[in-house]
């Protein structure tokens, strides 16, 4: 009776990412070097999803390197994996990348549309001003007063959904529901089709 041992294959571990971001943070460029070569593949084939543009792609995955090399010492391994950290930069930069090029389009879309506006009559604009911003001045008094707060602080102030919450004391979870409730009562207030 023979007996077969069979071995198993010796597993091929990649480098170790949180050592290289960790050692790219004191400026290490050969760490920063493999960094790249582990991750950058995966950070281009996101990217070409997102903007389809392999030329684009390219350049935003360039941006996206870069700043992994100039922010590595921001990253905090406690709050997440380091792939996970680099492909959220590399997300959040190709939608900004169709978010500017839409922009752009819609940009020139009003630019077209200014060149072929007929002329308006001034006092019935600002009549109509008016009573949209009374309208919405009575749909506002509709809300509770956390929703009125916050939509005020919100759109009106400028402030984040974190500031809102510091200013008003109240758990983020707390102010982005109310914000968002109280924006369906105002859509359905001011009439606006969703």
């Amino acid at each position: 009776m023979s007996s077969v041992v069979h071995l198993a294959a010796p597993q091929r571990r990649g480098p170790d990412l949180k050592d290289l971001v960790a050692r790219t943070a004191f400026g290490d460029q050969d760490a920063f070097a493999a960094l790249y070569d582990a991750v950058a593949g995966q950070v281009l084939g996101l990217i070409r999803r997102v903007l389809r543009d392999p030329a684009q792609s390219e350049e935003v995955a360039q941006e996206v390197m870069l700043e992994v090399w100039r922010t590595a010492a921001r990253y905090e391994p406690a709050r997440g994996e380091v792939l996970a950290w680099v492909l959220t930069m590399a997300h959040r930069r190709a939608v900004d990348r169709v978010r500017a090029a839409q922009a752009a389009v819609d940009r020139d879309q009003r630019a077209a549309a200014k060149a072929h506006t007929p002329v308006f009559d001034e006092v019935a604009e600002q009549v109509e001003g008016r009573l949209e911003r009374e309208q919405v001045r009575r749909c506002l008094r509709m809300l509770t007063e956390l929703q009125r707060e916050s939509v005020t602080l919100a759109y009106y102030r400028g402030f984040s959904y974190r500031e809102v919450a510091d200013l008003l004391a109240t758990p983020l979870g707390t102010v982005k529901t109310r914000m968002r409730d109280g924006l369906i009562r105002l859509r359905d207030c001011l009439g606006v089709a969703s």
